[in-house]
This record gives C-alpha cells, sequence and structure tokens, in this order.
C-alpha cells in the first residue's frame, strides 16, 4: 500500500514509534528512525527491518530539543530516499510533580520535545509535500491532549497543543493532498509501562494485577491496556487512501477514558 512512500517517525527506537516504523515498512515504506539508545541495539533494530520488510531504513540521533537538529533531520530524511511523504511525531517525555513545586527545566524540556518538536518537524516537512501534492502527517497526542490529570502540568499542556497545532495545519494544507491527524492513546501496554509496575506495587502495597487495573487502568473503562499494534494499525488506516478525508481530526484509541 505504501511502496515508494517514505515515512519518518521520530522517538521510534522502542514502544510505540517503533510499532509506527514496523507498520509502516510492512506496508512497504523506506523508514527514518530517530530516538535515543544504544548504538549497537539500533542498529540491530534498522537492518532488522531492512532485512524482514525489505526496505530501506535509516537512522538520525537528532535531538528533539534541538530545532537545528530536527530540521537536518528531515532534510537528510528527503537526501536519503528522495522524499519525505509520513511524518509521525512521536517523541516524549514526561514528569510529574505539583505545580508549585515543577521544575522549570522540566517544563521547558517536555514542551520542547512533546510539542514544539512537531512543529519544527511539520514547518521543515511540508514544502516537500506540498510540491509533490501528497502528505500524511500523524501527531501522537494522548488521552491528556483532550482530559487532564493532576501533577502532569506540561505533558497536559503539550498535549492539548500539539492537537491545535494539528487543526491549524490541517486547514492550511488541505488543498495540497495532505492530512493532519493526532492519534490519542490512553494507556498503552509498552515496557516502559510494564517497567513501572514493580515500583508502583512496592510503593502502594498492590498486587501486579491491582496496580493495573486500580492505578494504571482506573480511567479506562475496559480495563485492558491498548496494544501497540492497534495504535500502529490506526495510523497505517490514516496514511491510505481511504483515509483521505479524514484530516484535522483528533482520534481517541483510549478503551473509553475519554467517553465521559
Amino acid at each position: 500500500m505504501l511502496k515508494g512512500k517514505t515515512a519518518l517517525v521520530t522517538g521510534s527506537t522502542s514502544g510505540i514509534g517503533l510499532g509506527y516504523a514496523r507498520a509502516l515498512a510492512g506496508q512497504g515504506a523506506n523508514v527514518t528512525l530517530n530516538g535515543f539508545g544504544n548504538k549497537d541495539a539500533i542498529e540491530q533494530l534498522r537492518v532488522g527491518i531492512e532485512k524482514e520488510f525489505g526496505v530501506r531504513a535509516f537512522y538520525s540521533p537528532a535531538d528533539m530539543s534541538k530545532p537545528e537538529e530536527i530540521a537536518d533531520m528531515v532534510h537528510a530524511t528527503e537526501r536519503t530516499f528522495g522524499s519525505l511523504d509520513i511524518l509521525i511525531n512521536n517523541a516524549g517525555v514526561q514528569y510529574v510533580a505539583p505545580i508549585e513545586e515543577f521544575p522549570i527545566e522540566k517544563w521547558n524540556q517536555i514542551i520542547a520535545i512533546n510539542l514544539s518538536s512537531a512543529f519544527h518537524t511539520i514547518r521543515a516537512a511540508v514544502p516537500g509535500m506540498k510540491s509533490r501534492k501528497w502528505g500524511r502527517i500523524i501527531n501522537t497526542a494522548s488521552a491528556h491532549s483532550l482530559v487532564a490529570s493532576p501533577f502532569k502540568v506540561a505533558y497536559v499542556s503539550a498535549k492539548h497543543g500539539l492537537a491545535g497545532l494539528t487543526k491549524t495545519v490541517a486547514l492550511e494544507v488541505a488543498t495540497f493532498g495532505i492530512t493532519v491527524n493526532c492519534i490519542s492513546p490512553g494507556y498503552v501496554w509498552t515496557p516502559l509501562v510494564e517497567a513501572q509496575i514493580p515500583d508502583t506495587m512496592k510503593a502502594r502495597g498492590m498486587t501486579e494485577e491491582q496496580v493495573k487495573r486500580d492505578v494504571l487502568l482506573a480511567a479506562q473503562p475496559t480495563k485492558e491496556f491498548v496494544t501497540i499494534d492497534e495504535v500502529a494499525s490506526l495510523a497505517v488506516y490514516l496514511c491510505s487512501d481511504a483515509a483521505k478525508a479524514i484530516t484535522g481530526a483528533n482520534l481517541s484509541i483510549d478503551g473509553g477514558w475519554t467517553a465521559a
């Protein structure tokens, strides 16, 4: 479905981002990976995607808090593959604290990586998409782009901002064959989430099942984690011609969290 297209996924060396990259490669797209991690492990991921899916894969270590590096990553992708057709903004970090104790440097970091980086990638990618009259931009937001939780002031602000960025750009590029959408997951079962469970069990005196049901999934009526594959499948659909009329949307995939 996407043979001949090129996708750039930020924050794609693990978790949801890697799920996006693999799903798009599975549809024939060449991919640019981005993110931090062990250099050798990342190279294994890159080579593995090429071998498994028969596509080309490129890696950029660009720091998503640095606008110059972000622009360079977009342009390097265009030079390497000849175009950038699909952009998925997925990079993100989190910090939790009451607002009066929230470190200023953490606010700045989260806004830069979770929100401003998407502005910088889109700004650099749109000219090429316009010239080709085709593009797909997907921003990974969160249920927190629609509702709030205490102690996450920077994260919630960034995700709400990402929803507004999505709508604005969608209107600007609507006549150029480019769609711009948000995917807003609830709790997704990732290695990062799984790693939090033992500490939460100890801190709260709970069993693993209690932590999952009463802490992590408290807001999700299904009481089930969203899977990486489910999120990635939604992204693949949004990249298809069947979804060309879907733009400016914020699509929840959260087990009913934001239905209330």
